[in-house]
């Protein structure tokens, strides 16, 4: 059985099916420009400052994370192949309440990328005088850089409006340069300025100088998570690939394996170049001219001006690239959502070219509002992480709801130990908000309720007739599990609390106690195979031949 949203057929104004153009290079270098972005500009610096030359652990453990979310999702992109996948799979698995809620989840984690990437490329032109007027000493924007981030958004979503197939070409050549650029920047740096002796030296505090605490936070806060995110992407394109169940798992898994690969190379030739006299006061403390440009001012720094022209070059295309996909996906994302009944039936709609219109300008319209609220890139970063990780939170779950109740369902790739790692990877997914901070996650509590507001609004005026049922029994897990968890990153040392209640040892062991109990009580709930099968039929096209 497969699950399809498109036909190869060109759309009419009325039509919507979207267009099946995307192979597997065009799926892979879709999350694999969405990985290499203006993370790869600051996050190196940010976790150094967080942990010391100890952040190289915080790449670790987020990269065992990520990639254990990245080959749960693959199984589940191969099962269905569906436009907005990640926004769907709770639906099948938990019927309405939880669909919508891990629906409202992965729209704004989608929605709220873009405007990160345009703050990193405003935040690079700063080394130019002519754009030094579009940002104050504190990273928020001035007025003419809300118009310069305004504009930039209006241009992604323009080569977005070209339709799918334009869209991956351009995201093609994109991304070769964006690979190929910190791959020649580890290169020249490592043969160039190599100093082992950073990694242990005493006038940094050594190799672990925060200890603990410090690797932690360094893994949500100083934008490592966020660095690594972007794997789903192939998956939010499901509904116009080609070979969906052969594309889609490979596209995902190798996405985030070179990634990760590259991050943590770039963490270690940016601590090897350091000239001492950088952290002379301590890594909390490092400084040199130009740091607001990481990279590129390490690079003049020590004599590479010519890396440095080329790096500045890159901070527009690598963030600009990834911008570009993610509105691409957040349009997917509202399709999805609307085919799963929770919004209204107009965000199905498509343009002649095979564009959900109306998804693509709230889109643009949610994205210039997130500059308001969350003007810096650290701010927003650390929003976003929170809020994708309750994204991810949710395929864990129904992963183990299909590997019980659906065994016989092909699966294009089947992941090893799947009953091992699902929960492993739900345990991290409750990690990464745990270290994002009660700072930030009451923020996204907020933007929950307004989500839930939204959703209500849909149903209650009937604007999409294919409202599912909420089939609360199946979600009674949910609202616990988000109460709990909040009270956790309150009481611990993540939290406000002079005293917490939780240290930073055993708010972890908290954290993995509950969701191995929302884990399993979730699946014990979860709705009867004659539900989810039927889920399933309700939002889709049923091919035995998958296209």
């Amino acid at each position: 059985m497969a699950v399809l949203d498109a036909t190869p057929g060109a759309p009419d104004s009325h039509s919507t099916n979207l267009r099946r153009e995307v192979g597997l290079i065009g799926l892979l270098w879709a999350s694999e420009g969405s990985i290499i972005g203006s993370g790869w500009l600051y996050s190196a610096q940010k976790a150094l400052v967080a942990a010391g030359p100890a952040a190289l652990i915080s790449w670790g453990i987020a990269a065992v994370a990520i990639i254990a979310l990245a080959f749960v999702h693959a199984e589940l992109g191969g099962m269905f192949p569906v436009a907005g996948g990640t926004a769907r799979y709770p639906h099948y698995a938990f019927g309405g309440a939880a669909g919508a809620s891990f629906g409202w989840f992965t729209w704004l984690q989608a929605v709220t990328v873009p405007p990160i990437e345009v703050q990193a490329m405003i935040g690079y032109a700063q080394h130019y005088t002519w754009a030094d007027s579009w940002q104050h000493k504190d990273g928020t924007l001035t007025g003419y850089g809300e118009l310069v981030a305004i504009l930039l958004m209006a241009v992604f979503t323009a080569v977005n409006f070209l339709g799918i197939q334009k869209l991956a070409a351009v995201n093609n050549a994109a991304t070769w340069w964006k690979i190929g650029v910190p791959l020649f920047t580890i290169f020249v740096l490592a043969f160039t300025n190599f100093h082992g002796s950073n990694f242990t030296a005493e006038s940094g505090g050594g190799f672990m100088p925060f200890g603990a605490h410090g690797i932690m936070s360094a893994v949500s806060t100083s934008g490592i998570i966020f660095a690594l995110l972007g794997f789903e992407q192939a998956i939010q394109l499901a509904g116009e690939s080609r070979n969906p169940k052969r594309d889609i798992p490979r596209a995902t898994i190798l996405s985030i394996l070179i990634g990760a690969a590259i991050y943590i190379m770039l963490q270690v030739v940016y601590i090897a170049a350091l000239p001492a006299a950088t952290f002379a006061a301590g890594w909390a403390h490092l400084d040199y001219k130009n740091i607001s440009g990481p990279f590129a001012g390490l690079a003049t720094l020590v004599g590479l001006a010519w890396l440095a022209t080329i790096l500045y070059i890159d901070a527009i295309i690598s963030p600009g690239g990834t911008g570009l996909i993610y509105t691409t996906s957040t349009s997917r994302i509202t399709y999805g959502l609307s085919k799963n009944g929770y919004i209204p039936v107009q965000y199905e709609y498509l343009t002649k070219r095979g564009v959900p219109w109306l998804g693509m300008i709230t889109a643009f319209v949610a994205a210039c509002i997130c500059f308001l609220p969350f003007p810096s890139w650290q701010q927003l970063v650390s929003f976003i992480t929170s809020a994708s990780v309750l994204m991810y939170a949710g395929a864990p779950l129904a992963f183990g709801v299909f590997r019980e109740k659906l065994p016989d369902v092909e699966r294009p790739y089947r992941l090893a130990a799947g009953a091992v790692l699902a929960p492993f990877a739900f345990i991290v997914a409750n990690l990464i908000i745990l270290w994002a901070g009660w700072d930030t996650d009451w923020r996204l509590g907020i933007a929950i309720v307004i989500g839930y507001v939204l959703l209500a609004i849909s149903r209650i005026f009937h604007l999409n007739p294919n409202h599912p049922p909420l089939e609360l029994r199946s979600a009674q897990w949910l609202l616990p599990y988000l109460v709990v968890m909040g009270i956790i990153v309150r009481t611990s040392a993540f939290g406000p609390m002079k005293d917490p209640w939780f240290t930073e040892w055993t708010s972890l062991a908290a954290v993995a106690v509950v969701s191995l109990v929302v884990y399993y009580w979730a699946k014990a709930v979860a709705l009867p195979v004659e539900r989810i099968e039927a889920h399933v039929a309700g939002v889709a096209v049923l091919d035995a031949g998958g296209h």
